[in-house]
């Protein structure tokens, strides 16, 4: 026996998981290769997506988009390069680091937006009482605008930004689809700029 030989079958997976490429006659049988092959090696790399994110849904997420990014990729593959967990374990890595990038990025412009909305309430680092003033009827209008605002609308965007949520995270907590909180959030925002525009 030699070392290399527990990496053989993954290679042969992988093998079969890219053959469709070549011959779309393949496709069932690729479809099997890749289920053989993510029950070999998901809960390794699940616990590394796991590692990465430190969060389990997310990890979840992350180990999807890998297994589709292997899906798509596998043809790719060269066992001289890299042995199969080594490669397949950098695409989950990397697809984990693209996640957190992602949810970051989400995060910031939706806080941008929604500074953006109540904008302008305080001009300068010393506010003057003119300013104090200014801010003050500015959030009254908010208060009041956020009233006019649906139930869910207001719930989300309250959650969304009184408590720093992602969209996903959001999604999770409400048990609703992620693109229903977005379109939530997107109208929402839009009736807050309309309503904030006339009291300005």
């Amino acid at each position: 026996m030699t070392m290399a030989d527990p990496d053989l079958p993954l290679i042969a997976l992988l093998a079969r998981v890219g053959e469709r490429l070549a011959d779309p006659g393949r496709q069932r049988e690729s479809e099997r290769a890749l289920r053989e092959l993510y029950d070999a090696t998901s809960t390794k790399l699940y616990g590394l997506a796991v590692k990465v994110t430190g969060n389990r849904q997310w990890a979840e997420d992350v180990l999807q988009e890998a297994f589709l990014h292997i899906w798509r990729s596998a043809g790719d593959y060269r066992a001289t390069l890299s042995p199969p967990m080594a490669w397949m374990g950098m695409i989950v890595r990397s697809r984990a680091l693209d996640f957190l990038r992602r949810r970051t990025s989400e995060r910031a412009d939706s806080a941008q937006e929604l500074d953006d909305v109540i904008s302008d309430t305080v001009a300068g680092d010393s506010p003057n009482p003119m300013d104090t003033t200014q801010a003050s009827q500015q959030a009254w209008a908010l208060h009041e605008c956020m009233r006019k605002l649906e139930d869910r609308q207001r719930e989300v965007l309250s959650l969304a930004y009184l408590r720093d949520l992602s969209h996903s995270e959001l999604a999770e907590q409400l048990k609703l689809p992620l693109g229903t909180v977005k379109t939530w959030i997107r109208r929402g925002l839009d009736q807050l700029r309309g309503c904030m525009a006339r009291f300005a």
